[in-house]
């Protein structure tokens, strides 16, 4: 089986895009597959965050994760900062890694721009990154196409380390997700739906009430030509909701264009609503099951000791690699 690795930033509100970009993925293909799924902490740490929303936020993703269909008998699932081998594995690739590559990262020149001060854990994030992936000998990692530039990064600085010192890690490929992976904004569907979205018209959040969603999705964005079609270019809003539809229900998007030719936005938008109801519902009895019970703590127990004991043995074999080990070495004559 080859081995996944992939993580989610427990980092303000899990949106139905999270989850159709990335969660509901993690969950196809968990089977057939060594999978290691992590709520990555330290990397919210490169911002300013609420130290109380941080171990919310990190217990509440970890909930959605198993919530969303995570089998912990399938897969791996853990806490980042749990496992102490990540910061330090990401400290050793930091010291691979040159200023400039690490400057031409566009996720830190987005994220810098505009700020008076910028923190050094968000220059670094990537080897942090690249550490998740190393330690486990990942050769697949479900990524957003935004992602794409760090997975090259990582194959860099294994590729680097392996010429340096000695044959240790796997070059990881990225998984690209074909649908799915850009989920839009409902008020502004030329953009991302995000969590940091100041306007909460703008994205469903996995843990809305139906209310609240019938509310957001009657609101959304669409145009004036009244025609269910899709056109991502001319109709991003009617788009949009056509491919949540279509993910959501499992139904075509031309099958769903003739389902609604001649109907209204009113009748469409309904429906979709309903979809988003259907899958959410059943998660989110789950979650509340699960988000103050013994059982999420043993799940992510184990799952840090499996993903501990794994960790280990590779940062040991990276170590002795490296020269860091208190033995005294023979000198080649």
């Amino acid at each position: 089986m080859k081995t996944i690795f992939s993580g989610i930033k427990p980092t303000g509100t899990v949106t139905l895009g999270n989850y159709l970009g990335a969660m509901k993925h993690f969950v196809n293909l968990q089977d057939g597959h060594d999978a290691y799924y992590c709520v990555v902490d330290l990397h919210s740490i490169t911002v300013d965050i609420d130290r109380v929303e941080l171990m919310n936020n990190t217990r509440a993703l970890a909930a959605l994760y198993i919530a969303s269909g995570l089998n912990p008998e399938k897969s791996t699932i853990f806490v980042q900062s749990e496992v102490k081998a990540h910061a330090q594995l990401g400290w050793m690739l930091t010291c691979l890694s040159g200023m400039g590559e690490l400057e031409r990262m566009t996720q830190y020149k987005d994220k810098s721009q505009g700020k008076d001060r910028i923190g050094a854990g968000l220059f670094v994030y990537p080897t942090l990154m690249a550490a998740d992936i190393l330690l486990y000998d990942a050769e697949l990692v479900p990524v957003g196409d935004d992602q794409k530039q760090h997975i090259e990064l990582t194959r860099d600085l294994a590729q680097r380390f392996n010429s340096r010192y000695y044959e240790t890690f796997t070059l990881p490929e990225p998984i690209i997700a074909e649908s799915g992976a850009r989920i839009m904004s409902l008020t502004t569907p030329d953009k991302k739906m995000s969590k940091s979205d100041q306007n909460p018209k703008g994205f469903i959040s996995m843990l809305d009430a139906p209310d609240v969603i019938r509310k957001k999705v009657k609101s959304a964005v669409t145009d004036s030509e009244g025609i269910v079609k899709f056109d991502r270019e001319n109709k991003p809003g009617v788009s949009n909701l056509l491919e949540i539809y279509s993910l959501l229900a499992g139904i075509s998007i031309p099958d769903l264009e003739t389902k609604y030719e001649g109907s209204n936005y009113g009748t469409f938008k309904a429906d979709v609503a309903e979809a988003i109801i259907s899958e959410l519902e059943p998660i989110q009895q789950r979650y509340y099951e699960l988000i103050d019970s013994e059982e999420l703590d043993q799940i992510l127990d184990a799952g840090r000791d499996r993903a501990e004991a794994v960790a280990a043995k590779k940062l040991a074999k990276i170590e002795k690699a490296m020269g860091l080990q208190r033995k005294r070495a023979k000198v080649k004559k």
